[in-house]
């Protein structure tokens, strides 16, 4: 064995394996599972952001890989990468309920929360919409959208948005978290745009 290579066996579900040119690896979401258990967090982050850039998603996502195995040395960071705290973390409403008091506190426009709206001769239900301004946001948690179903999901869904004239604004929980200034600006940015384009 070469010098600085350490090997490790592990008996692996089938699920949590692939191959790549004819080479055995495991798959994308057990790869940065197992980036995290060695509690790299540049690491694990770049493998995370890596694999949104190249839309790198699998059956077996890493919240189901984080229910299969609670006591995973990789756990409480990827958690916290995913947004899913200590009892399961911030929940749907909860993140409804923080963004609802940010554009409160910071005196936005109330969007509707939840709307019935039929788009491209769809029916949606986003999270929040200005519907004069015909801006959606939606709030994205990795922990119901990063799975390979999800994620074409809400590109179809930002696709039929655009091309009938609204513009889609995704918020993510740590965005929220940790940049709501930042979040609100942009949101300010978007909706005086849009505002002043239907007004021209």
């Amino acid at each position: 064995m070469r010098v600085g290579i350490a090997m490790h066996r592990v008996r692996l579900p089938a699920d949590e394996r692939t191959t790549v040119d004819a080479v055995p690896v495991t798959t994308v979401p057990r790869t940065i599972f197992d980036i995290a258990g060695r509690g790299g967090r540049r690491e694990t982050e770049r493998a995370f952001h890596e694999a949104e850039v190249q839309g790198l998603t699998d059956r077996l996502s890493l919240p189901d890989l984080l229910a299969r195995y609670p006591g995973h040395p990789g756990t409480p960071l990827l958690g916290e990468l995913l947004g899913i705290g200590p009892g399961g973390g911030a929940t749907a409403n909860d993140f409804e309920a923080i963004f609802a008091d940010l554009v409160e506190r910071h005196r936005l426009p109330r969007p509707r929360f939840n709307p019935d709206l039929v788009v491209g001769g769809r029916h949606f239900s986003p999270d929040c919409a200005w519907m004069e301004q015909r801006v959606v946001v939606e709030l994205d948690g990795r922990a119901v959208h990063a799975t390979r179903r999800a994620f074409e999901a809400d590109r179809e869904r930002d696709r039929i948005f655009a091309a009938e004239g609204w513009r889609v604004v995704r918020v993510t929980w740590r965005q929220l978290s940790t940049t709501p200034t930042a979040v609100v600006n942009d949101l300010q940015r978007v909706l005086s745009a849009t505002a002043a384009f239907a007004i021209a």
